[in-house]
């Protein structure tokens, strides 16, 4: 069966451009005006992924994402986005987007993103699946009988369980993951980052590794996706008078240690 889509994009133009060069690589495509249009679509008939316009009338694109996640709704979404400033690119991900493409895009690079977004997305539920649960990224133990009350929070796994480094203690079968006594709330692609990097703690990961195994793209030497990743990351992990964990190697890349 072809995984489904769903486009939200105002400019006729290019979302009839998109539309047919989406349909063309395999997806069964649903293309919306507005943002209003996306969500009674998500709604009525969830795709397996969606591609959302950052600027469009009445509902933009970050309010659609902004609904979505505050539903539980975990379905990964690529922002096309003509702003190129830092800081509305972390808007874009504050609003719960997995990754974005700066217009004017190549199509082969949208094609690529949305490849790279499919298979965390099916590796996660594979996850989720084998420990029981119903949806990507949901801890495990959270559905079904014997589940904690809602608002009660599930006790720390077994020590044998955990992943340790610099402070950090991860569980990669129920996707959780605390600094100290804080438990922290981080979406997919944070708990992947974070993952990575304690895995190979006091190694450092050059830009192309990381972009590889997280994304499974290298989008090149121009690209700021994993800057923006780091630094929201790092204001979950950063603490007031506790040492900084990651490490920025000018040049080559991030490494995870405790100094």
């Amino acid at each position: 069966m072809p995984q489904t889509l769903l486009l939200a994009e105002d400019d006729r133009a290019i979302r009839h451009a998109l539309e047919r060069a989406l349909t063309l690589e395999g997806y069964q495509v649903t293309a919306v005006a507005d943002g209003v249009e996306a969500l009674a679509q998500a709604h009525k008939s969830p795709p397996d992924v969606l591609v959302l316009d950052v600027m469009m009338p009445g509902i933009d694109g970050l309010q659609v994402c902004r609904v979505l996640r505050a539903e539980g709704d975990r379905t990964p979404i690529l922002m096309l986005t003509a702003l190129v400033e830092t800081a509305d690119r972390i808007a874009g991900l504050d609003a719960g987007a997995d990754d974005y493409v700066v217009k004017p895009f190549d199509v082969e690079e949208v094609f690529a993103r949305l490849r790279a977004l499919l298979r965390r997305t099916s590796s996660t539920t594979g996850t989720a699946s084998a420990a029981g649960t119903t949806g990507p990224g949901a801890p495990a133990g959270t559905t079904g009988p014997g589940a904690p009350a809602p608002g009660v929070r599930e006790p720390e796994p077994p020590a044998e369980r955990l992943l340790t480094a610099a402070g950090l203690r991860m569980d990669p079968q129920a996707r959780r993951a605390w600094r100290g006594g804080r438990e922290l709330e981080l979406t997919r692609t944070e708990f992947e980052l974070l993952e990575l990097l304690v895995r190979n703690a006091g190694i450092v990961l050059d830009h192309s590794t990381i972009y590889d195994r997280i994304w499974g793209y290298d989008f090149g030497p121009g690209s700021k996706n994993l800057a923006v990743y780091v630094g929201y990351l790092r204001r979950k992990l950063d603490e007031p008078g506790a040492p900084q964990l990651i490490h920025t190697v000018r040049g080559v890349g991030y490494v995870l240690r405790e100094d």
